[in-house]
C-alpha cells in the first residue's frame, strides 16, 4: 500500500484546520444582514441578479456602487449569492463567506510552511507549526465579525488573494536563491495583486509586505549577486518614491486644520487616536473575550493633543517600541520582525491620515497573520530558552486552542441574530449611539415593525429612551424613539423640542445625519409623523449642512411629493446642487420634473441656482 507523500499528508492537516475553523462560524448562519450589509446588498438592486447571463454579469460588474468601482470582485459574488438564493437570503451570504475564510485558511498554512522552511524551521517542526499557526488564525474570535458581517467579503477576498500572492512571491524568491530566474511566479504573484486589488483597496500595500519579507527573512538574498544588488536598489528606489507619495501627495490631499465631512475629528486628531486603536485591537488578539469585542466602535472618543486622553502618549510609544524593537531583532528572530511588520503594515492605510472611522475589527483579518506569526515565533523561542518539555508544549497549545475556539463560539452563537449582537453591544460598550439603536429596532422589528398594536412597542421604547440617555452624542435613539411613541400615539412637542436642541450641538456626523433616513423611511412605511416638525427638522439639518449631495435631494424630493410642499424643498434642492460637481445634470432634470408637475416658476428658480453654480466654478477657476 503506496503511503502518502509529505505534501499529501500536510494537505490532509490544512484542510482538517480549515474544516474545524469553518465549523467555529456556523452558528452564526441563523443571523440577519446588519449595518452596512443593508445599502451594500439588500437594497442595492444592481446585486439582484435573477438571470445568469453575460449581459447580467457586465451590468453587475460595471454598475456604480455604493463601496466603490474598485471592488467588482466581491460584489460579483454576492450577485452570485443572490442569484443562487433566489434573493437576500443571509445563510447563502455568510456560508459563502465561511467557505471563503476556510479556503484562505488552506492556503495560509501551505503559505506559512514555505516560511518556516526559508526562516530556517526543520522540516518535522514545519509541518505542524504551519497548521497551528493557521489555527489560531482561523479560529480567533476576532475573525467573527469579518466572516459572519457579509460585506466584509470585500476584505476577506483580499486577504485571501494577497496571501496567494506572497505564496507566489516567496516561491520565486526560491527559485532565484536556488539559481533560478522565478519569472512565472511573480508574473503570477503580480497577477493575483491586481486580483486582491479588484476586493478591497488596502491590497496596494502588497509591495510593503513583500519589502517587510526581505528585511526580515529573505535577506535580499540570491545566487546571482548582480540580482541580489537590483533587489536592494529596486526596494530602495520603491520606498524612496512611496514615502515622496505619501508625504507630498497623500498627506497635502487629507490633511486639512478643520474635521473631515461627516466626522468629529481632523487628520491631526485621527492619527494620534490610532495608537490607542492599535493598542485596543493588540489587546483584542492578546487576550480574545468576546466581552473585549463589541463590534461597534462609535463611542471611541478620538485624542485631541497629546495628552488628551492621558493614553494617547503610551499606545504611541508602545507601537513605536514594537516596530524598533522588530527592527533591531530581523536578524535574531525574522519571523517575529516580519510578523511585527505586517502586523503594523496592514494597518497603514487604515490608521493614516485618510478620513475613515476610528476603529473596525475586521481590519485586523489579514493584519492578524502577522501578529499570529509575531507572537508565534516569541513563544516558540521562549519554549527553546527555558528548555520547555514537549508535553508541556503541548499542553500548554492545546489549552490556548480549547479557549480560543470556545471564545470563536460563543461569539458566533451572538451573531445568530441583530437583537443578540446589539445586546452584547450595548452591555460592553454603553456609550455606543448605533448599538442601542439596533437594539431598539430589532426589538420594534420583532414584533412587526410599523403596525398598530405591535407588542414589543413598549419594550422599544423604553431601550430607545436609555440608549439616547447612554449615548449623549447620538441622534439616531433619540429620532426613532419619536417614530415609535408616534406609532404609539404618545408623542408630544417636548420630544421633537429635545431632539432638535441636540441637533443644534451634537457633533454632526455621518450617523447622526442618517436620522433624515430615519424619518422619511417610517413615514414612508405610514407612521404619522407631523409635518411641521419633519420640516423644522430637515430645515435644522440644512442648517448643520449634514447632508451630502445625494441625501440633501432626497430630502428635498421627500418635502416636495411626500409633504406636498415644493416651495419648502427648494433650500434642500439648491444645497444638493451646490455639493455637485459644477456641471452635473441634475439641475436640468429637477427643472423637467417640476414643469411636468406644472410648476414653471420653481423650474426657473432651479435652473438659476444651477447658472450661479457654474458661475462660482468658473470664478474660482480664473
Amino acid at each position: 500500500m503506496r503511503t502518502l507523500s509529505a505534501n499529501g499528508r500536510f494537505l490532509i492537516a490544512s484542510l482538517l484546520v480549515a474544516l474545524f475553523a469553518a465549523l467555529l462560524f456556523t452558528p452564526g448562519l441563523p443571523g440577519e444582514f446588519i449595518f452596512d450589509d443593508i445599502p451594500n446588498i439588500t437594497t442595492n438592486e444592481v446585486l439582484h441578479l435573477t438571470q445568469l447571463n453575460a449581459e447580467t454579469l457586465t451590468k453587475v460588474l460595471t454598475g456604480l456602487q455604493l463601496s466603490g468601482t474598485t471592488r467588482s470582485l466581491p460584489m460579483l459574488t454576492f450577485a452570485m449569492d443572490y442569484w443562487r438564493a433566489d434573493g437576500p437570503a443571509p445563510g447563502a451570504f455568510k456560508t459563502s463567506n465561511i467557505l471563503l475564510h476556510a479556503i484562505t485558511a488552506v492556503v495560509l498554512a501551505w503559505f506559512f510552511r514555505s516560511l518556516l522552511l526559508t526562516a530556517g524551521v526543520t522540516a518535522a517542526r514545519a509541518r505542524w507549526m504551519a497548521p497551528l499557526l493557521t489555527l489560531i488564525w482561523a479560529a480567533h474570535p476576532l475573525q467573527v465579525s469579518s466572516v459572519l458581517y457579509v460585506v466584509q467579503r470585500l476584505q476577506t477576498m483580499g486577504t485571501l488573494f494577497l496571501v496567494l500572492a506572497l505564496w507566489a512571491y516567496l516561491q520565486a524568491r526560491h527559485a532565484q536563491i536556488e539559481g533560478r530566474s522565478g519569472r512565472t511566479n511573480l508574473l503570477l504573484a503580480l497577477l493575483l495583486w491586481v486580483v486582491a486589488m479588484g476586493c478591497k483597496e488596502d491590497s496596494a500595500l502588497f509591495p510593503l509586505y513583500t519589502l517587510a519579507m526581505e528585511l526580515t527573512v529573505l535577506r535580499f538574498a540570491s545566487a546571482d549577486q548582480r540580482q541580489a544588488s537590483w533587489l536592494r536598489r529596486g526596494y530602495l528606489l520603491a520606498a524612496l518614491i512611496g514615502t515622496a507619495a505619501y508625504l507630498f501627495v497623500i498627506v497635502p490631499h487629507f490633511w486639512e486644520g478643520k474635521a473631515y465631512l461627516g466626522r468629529d475629528y481632523t487628520a491631526g486628531e485621527r492619527v494620534l487616536t490610532q495608537g490607542r486603536v492599535l493598542c485596543l485591537y493588540l489587546w483584542q488578539i492578546l487576550l480574545p473575550l468576546p466581552g473585549h469585542m463589541p463590534f461597534y466602535y462609535d463611542w471611541i472618543q478620538p485624542s485631541r493633543n497629546l495628552l488628551h486622553p492621558w493614553t494617547t502618549v503610551p499606545a504611541i510609544a508602545t507601537v513605536l517600541a514594537l516596530i524598533g524593537l522588530a527592527w533591531r531583532l530581523r536578524a535574531r528572530l525574522p519571523l517575529f520582525s516580519f510578523g511585527v511588520f505586517l502586523y503594523f503594515g496592514a494597518h497603514f492605510i487604515t490608521s493614516n491620515v485618510i478620513g475613515l472611522e476610528l476603529a473596525f475589527e475586521h481590519r485586523n483579518h489579514f493584519a492578524l497573520i502577522g501578529a499570529v506569526l509575531a507572537l508565534g515565533s516569541l513563544l516558540a523561542h521562549a519554549a527553546v530558552r527555558l528548555r520547555l518539555k514537549p508535553s508541556l508544549q503541548v499542553i500548554a497549545c492545546a489549552a490556548a486552542l480549547v479557549a480560543l475556539s470556545g471564545a470563536t463560539l460563543f461569539r458566533a452563537h451572538t451573531w445568530a441574530s441583530n437583537q443578540g449582537i446589539a445586546r452584547q453591544a450595548t452591555e460592553q460598550a454603553s456609550g455606543s449611539g448605533r448599538a442601542w439603536t439596533q437594539l431598539c429596532a430589532s426589538y420594534f422589528n420583532a414584533g412587526g415593525g410599523a403596525v398598530k398594536g405591535n407588542p414589543r412597542l413598549d419594550q422599544a421604547i423604553r431601550t430607545c429612551s436609555a440608549g439616547s440617555a447612554a449615548a449623549p452624542d447620538s441622534l439616531n435613539s433619540q429620532t426613532l424613539l419619536i417614530v415609535l411613541k408616534s406609532l404609539q400615539g404618545s408623542i408630544t412637542p417636548q420630544d421633537w423640542d429635545s431632539l432638535q436642541r441636540r441637533m443644534e450641538t451634537v457633533p454632526m456626523t455621518r450617523d447622526n445625519a442618517r436620522i433624515f433616513m430615519i424619518l422619511t423611511f417610517h413615514a414612508r412605511k405610514g407612521v404619522q409623523l407631523d409635518k411641521q416638525e419633519l420640516i423644522e427638522t430637515f430645515s435644522g439639518l440644512l442648517n448643520r449642512r449634514a447632508l451630502g449631495a445625494f441625501n440633501a435631494a432626497a430630502t428635498g424630493y421627500f418635502i416636495m411629493e411626500d409633504l406636498a410642499e415644493p416651495e419648502l424643498a427648494l433650500p434642500h434642492f439648491e444645497a444638493a446642487i451646490y455639493a455637485n460637481p459644477p456641471n452635473d445634470p441634475f439641475p436640468l432634470q429637477l427643472a423637467a420634473e417640476l414643469r411636468a408637475k406644472g410648476r414653471p416658476d420653481l423650474a426657473r428658480k432651479i435652473e438659476q441656482v444651477g447658472i450661479a453654480r457654474s458661475r462660482l466654478q468658473e470664478n474660482a477657476n480664473h
